[in-house]
């Protein structure tokens, strides 16, 4: 099986150029002398064929998951970037393909660790 690895940050650059204002509009907002503006969480879901794709941003952190469903098996590929490193990338193959309800299970947990983990910041 083959598995590419996306990168959702250059499809994230792209978006912006393209669909310009509803991004950039929030991105430019300006805020109180002495305060820096509030940035928050941007999450793009999409399915792909039984799986699906996770990109998520904030600031200079990227979160990526992609779930590729065979009927053979899934793999779950997960990566966390911050500016040009890599902090996590990591990849887990389960024997059997999951099913619509526990993919949705998956994305959902893994939106909400990642919620979770700025709002500690």
């Amino acid at each position: 099986m083959n598995t590419v690895i996306h990168r959702p940050w250059i499809v994230a650059a792209a978006y912006v150029l393209l669909a310009g204002s509803p991004l950039a509009a929030s991105a430019a907002d300006v805020s109180a002398p002495g305060t820096s503006p509030v940035q928050e969480l941007e999450v793009e879901v999409t399915k792909k064929g039984a799986g699906k794709e996770v990109s998520m941003r904030k600031g200079a952190k990227e979160w990526f998951m992609l779930i590729e469903v065979t009927p053979e098996n899934t793999v779950v590929i997960r990566q966390e970037k911050e500016n040009e490193t890599y902090l996590v990338d990591e990849s887990e193959t389960h024997d059997r393909p999951l099913s619509p309800g526990e993919v949705d299970t998956v994305v959902d947990d893994f939106i909400n660790s990642v919620k979770h983990q700025t709002k500690q910041k």
